[in-house]
């Protein structure tokens, strides 16, 4: 048997060092696992998660494109309150100007008639405000 330099022998050296890569890699492995299971878990939980949309909001129709703090809904042009948000489908805050010349929304009015959230509509939720109603 030969010794290296601390004085023990190459084979004792090569079977501690498979003994620690062997106890470090099933560690490892009962990690990755851990982590595979708890990313599929989240994923299928987001998947089941519906978007909270107001009671108190109108159901209408976004028709042609205005200047900034304007909006026309159905057949009225209403104004967009100071700090007012429009969410797209996937609950996205968006600008004025990303606002599609039509879709369904849901709206909310302030009590001055001022629109402070517009919510794009996916089809699903749609016929869901459209069957409760």
């Amino acid at each position: 048997m030969r010794m290296n330099w601390r004085g023990v022998a190459r084979t004792d050296a090569i079977l501690l060092k498979y003994l620690i890569t062997l106890c470090y890699s099933e560690h490892m492995r009962r990690w990755a696992w851990s982590v595979v299971l708890a990313a599929a878990l989240v994923g299928a939980a987001h998947a089941q998660l519906q978007r909270m949309l107001p009671a108190n909001g109108k159901l209408g129709e976004v028709v042609g494109r205005q200047p900034f703090p304007l909006v026309q809904i159905n057949s009225k042009i209403l104004r967009l309150a100071p700090g007012g948000l429009i969410l797209d489908q996937h609950n996205r805050s968006i600008v004025h100007g990303a606002l599609p010349p039509e879709a369904q929304v849901l709206f909310v009015e302030d009590p001055n008639g001022n629109v402070t959230r517009i919510y794009l509509l996916r089809p699903d939720e749609l016929e869901r405000i459209q069957r409760a109603r």
